[in-house]
C-alpha cells in the first residue's frame, strides 16, 4: 500500500495541520513520520493510523 503524499498535503492544509501536528497526533516523532510518508510502501496498519490521525477514511489518501 502505497501512501499518496499530495493527497496528504492537501488534507493537512484543509485542517490548518503542520507535519509536527500530525506528527503529534499519530504518536511518532517528525523524523519518524517523514519515514512513513516517504516509504514506497506501508502496512495497511500504519496507513489506517495515518488517516486516523487525519481525521479521514483510508482510501482518501492512498494511491
Amino acid at each position: 500500500m502505497k501512501l499518496d503524499r499530495e493527497k496528504i498535503n492537501l488534507v493537512m492544509a484543509r485542517k490548518k495541520m503542520s507535519v509536527m501536528g500530525l506528527a503529534e497526533a499519530y504518536g511518532v516523532s517528525r523524523a519518524r513520520l517523514n519515514v512513513i510518508l516517504n516509504s514506497r510502501k506501508v502496512t495497511p496498519i500504519c496507513a489506517g493510523r495515518v488517516a486516523d490521525a487525519l481525521g479521514v477514511d483510508v482510501t482518501e489518501i492512498i494511491e
